[in-house]
């Protein structure tokens, strides 16, 4: 049978149609020998079938709170149960929205892009999916080659035909980086926005769903404006696709972000503890200590550790703004920058960093009525009336030029808790706090500077200090040992002490005040400060005595020369040493030793070590006796009730405050150690290189006032308590040196015995030496397993 002849233009198409045709097949098969000879060598999928993604150390509160996190990778792994789908969503819709049709590449996305590529001219779109990006994070350079994208292509097939959907979902969640040292969507959102991904709104769950395309490009610490459009885009995409409504889309695109610059933030300042924490864990388990998903638990609680960085913080700012404005806190060149939003403002900001709320801002104009200044992430400032007060003497033109606010000037300014702008500055003084049970030394909070992102010195435990006038009770507490009373009367005389005593230069030491008031009761004396009654006191017990005696506190002898100066506090200690010297006071007399951690468990619960803490009450532990121990508790109770520290009694409205005030000469240090029986707290301030603070920077006005400060959360709806009476005292009638009778504790072998017996006085035996009170961290089985930290709550008062 003959076939007729087809047309010439038939003939063409079908020539056109075979071509095409072989040129498929041929390519098929080259695909297929390819596929066949490529596919065996693909790498081995253990490593995500038995995903084990690094997990950073991280440190608690006791209450559970996050206060810390260590490691190369921060991740917090998540479950696909638990990532909301408003999450999931704002994922697909910005990288691969048909993930869960494809069977690893996306051939209509493919498609798409080349034609995209081919009309824009050039490689302007990629056709990644969800899987392939496994593949590549895992298992492949990111180098763009045809040989790389075909392996990509061959690993996303194979990772397709060994996991469900869902599982290679949890796996991008969890690996994929996200900038900030961020990986997986819930470590993004807790460093991004500082919360868990539960949480997350709409806008955020966009805004971190744009990152994975660029994470540099489109971060929002670092490139504010261009996060925002990239994600309006993956807003635009969700609405497109059907995953939010027109209202939410509507509300996502004007919702104000809070956007966290410091990575370190953890909603609870505690950066401090946490150093002290990963030191100890990394210590006891050096071996993969922050990728093994290690959890430190502390002995502090949030509440209590952010009224003490607010108290710190308060009470630095109080203090430098009764010094004065300094100036502007340095210049940048501005000249050739003509518009208020031009971008080379947030390259100039770069060098400066936020401290809290004390936020680096540089002036675009500045005259004594008005300044206008640029803050990171475009707005501009108008700082006028009160903003500017503290200020004025430097917007005038006759102020230095180096330190005169002007354009270009880098300047701080804060919110004003009623809404404006004030200018502020970053104080050079430097303070800490640290308050803890003694009972068992567990800290409660630790603030160990005013900002620690700019000094990581930590003035708790590093600080060695002269503790001035708070050193005095463990001089009177030795003098009660010596068989003085709080009766004692002792002249508060001018006295001339000659070199050989000194252990340097003759010295004619004053009162703080100038004044001399006489004859005067240890009791009034130490409620005063009275340095003249410390010297005669220390003179008369002996300085070597004193010198040995106060080790029993903790206190290092060779700090503390046996010298008159002794007396004044002229020695060196830290604020950890006070805390536990002043406990011993607080809890009857027993040495305990302060401790912050708790507990370090795995990253299954299991707890690998524990903290053995020593207890007040156990008589192996004894410092002094439970006599002077109530003697100087009373005695520091009236320092608060009508002494140097007043205010707290004043403030508090409390009876059961106990404590001293501290300053050094020339006004160099000041401090405030003081307690109720269920916390001791310890306060300081004083600069870096010692300085002199300024005339009537005392204790009671520098150090008292952050005691105060947390004092007023930690001891709300405590009831007031005291220091039961131990046995071995008796009531006398004593009068001071004016004729004032009134009641007073002594020891009873102080009694003189009666006028027909003639009794041999027994020397008093001095306390057997303290054993060693140091909480030991304890390694535990792992077979050990409490319940994980529980998740944080409000703390009620």
């Amino acid at each position: 049978m003959l076939i007729p002849a087809l047309p010439a233009p038939a003939r063409w198409a079908l020539y056109f149609l075979l071509a095409t045709g072989g040129a498929v097949l041929s390519v098929a098969a080259l695909a297929g020998i390819a596929l066949i000879l490529a596919y065996p060598q693909l790498p081995s999928l253990e490593v995500l079938t038995d995903y084990q993604p690094k997990i950073p150390l991280r440190i608690y509160s006791s209450d559970g709170q996050l206060i810390g996190e260590f490691g190369e990778e921060r991740r917090n792994f998540a479950r696909i149960k638990d990532v909301p789908t408003v999450m999931k969503q704002a994922i697909l819709a910005a990288e691969d929205e048909r993930f869960y049709q494809h069977p690893g590449i996306d051939t209509l996305g493919v498609l798409r892009a080349a034609y995209s590529n081919f009309v824009g001219g050039g490689k302007r779109q990629g056709a990644s999916t969800i899987t392939m990006q496994v593949a590549r994070n895992f298992f492949l350079s990111s180098e763009k080659t045809l040989t790389r994208k075909l392996y990509e292509m061959l690993l996303a097939f194979k990772i397709e035909n060994n996991l469900g959907k869902d599982q290679i979902f949890e796996i991008y969640l969890n690996q994929i980086y996200l900038g900030q040292r961020a990986y997986g969507f819930s470590a993004a959102a807790q460093i991004y926005f500082g919360k868990a991904l539960k949480d997350v709104s709409v806008a955020e769950a966009a805004m971190l769903a744009g990152l994975p395309k660029a994470p540099s490009a489109y971060n929002p610490v670092a490139n504010p404006k261009r996060a925002q459009l990239r994600q309006r885009y993956v807003l635009r995409r969700m609405h497109e696709l059907d995953f939010i409504s027109d209202a939410q889309w509507k509300a996502a695109q004007t919702e104000a972000l809070y956007i966290k610059r410091d990575v370190n933030d953890f909603g609870v300042r505690a950066e401090y503890v946490a150093e002290m924490a990963r030191q100890i864990a990394a210590e006891r388990f050096p071996d993969d200590v922050y990728s093994r998903g290690l959890r430190v638990i502390t002995t502090i609680d949030h509440g209590e550790q952010q009224a003490a960085y607010r108290a710190v913080r308060r009470g630095v700012i109080d203090y430098d703004r009764r010094h004065g404005y300094r100036g502007a806190e340095a210049y940048v060149d501005v000249k050739d920058i003509t518009s208020d939003q031009d971008e080379e403002f947030e390259e100039l900001l770069t060098e400066y960093d936020d401290s809290d709320d004390l936020l680096p801002a540089i002036v675009l104009e500045a005259t004594p009525k008005l300044v206008r200044a640029y803050l990171r992430g475009g707005e501009v400032l108008k700082i006028g009336d009160e903003g500017l007060k503290f200020a004025a003497r430097m917007l005038d033109d006759k102020a230095a030029p180096n330190k005169r606010v002007r354009r270009g000037a880098v300047i701080r300014v804060q919110k004003f808790d009623k809404g404006g702008w004030q200018i502020v500055q970053l104080p050079d003084v430097e303070a800490a706090f640290v308050a803890a049970s003694p009972v068992d030394g567990a800290i409660r909070a630790l603030v160990g500077g005013f900002d620690f992102n700019r000094s990581k010195f930590n003035h708790v435990t590093q600080a060695w200090r002269q503790p001035g006038s708070s050193f005095k009770p463990f001089i009177y507490s030795a003098g009660l040992e010596k068989g003085y009373t709080p009766a004692s009367v002792i002249p508060d005389e001018p006295v001339s002490i000659s070199a050989e005593e000194t252990g340097s230069q003759a010295w004619e030491p004053k009162n703080y005040d100038g004044k001399y008031e006489g004859p005067m009761s240890l009791r009034t004396a130490l409620a005063k400060s009275k340095n003249m009654v410390s010297i005669r006191l220390l003179r008369s017990i002996g300085t070597r005595y004193a010198q040995d005696y106060v080790t029993r506190f903790g206190f290092d002898a060779d700090k503390h020369p046996p010298y008159l100066t002794l007396a004044l506090g002229a020695g060196s200690v830290t604020p950890w040493q006070q805390l536990g010297a002043y406990s011993i006071f607080a809890n009857g007399g027993y040495r305990i030793e302060p401790y912050i951690v708790r507990q370090i468990l795995d990253d299954k619960g299991n707890v690998l070590a524990a903290t053995q803490p020593s207890l007040a009450g156990d008589e192996s532990l004894r410092a002094i006796d439970a006599r002077n121990a109530w003697l100087m508790d009373s005695m520091m109770h009236d320092v608060v009730r009508r002494g140097t520290a007043t205010r707290a009694a004043a403030v508090l409205k409390r009876g059961d405050l106990a404590g001293k005030t501290g300053t050094t000469n020339d006004y160099i240090d000041a401090w405030f150690c003081g307690y109720q029986p269920t916390v001791v707290g310890i306060a300081w301030i004083g600069f870096d290189q010692p300085k002199r603070m300024g005339n009537g920077e005392t204790g009671g006005a520098a150090a008292l006032p952050i005691w105060i400060g947390f004092m007023e959360h930690a001891l709300k709806n405590v009831p007031e308590s005291w220091q039961e009476t131990p046995d071995g005292l008796v009531s006398i009638t004593a009068n001071d040196p004016a004729g004032k009778a009134s009641r007073e504790m002594i020891y009873k072998e102080l009694l003189p015995p009666p006028a027909e017996e003639e009794e041999k006085e027994e020397p008093r035996q001095a306390p057997a030496p303290v054993q060693d009170a140091k909480p030991k961290l304890v390694e535990k089985p792992v077979a050990e397993k409490p319940a994980p930290p529980k998740p944080a709550t409000e703390k009620k008062n």
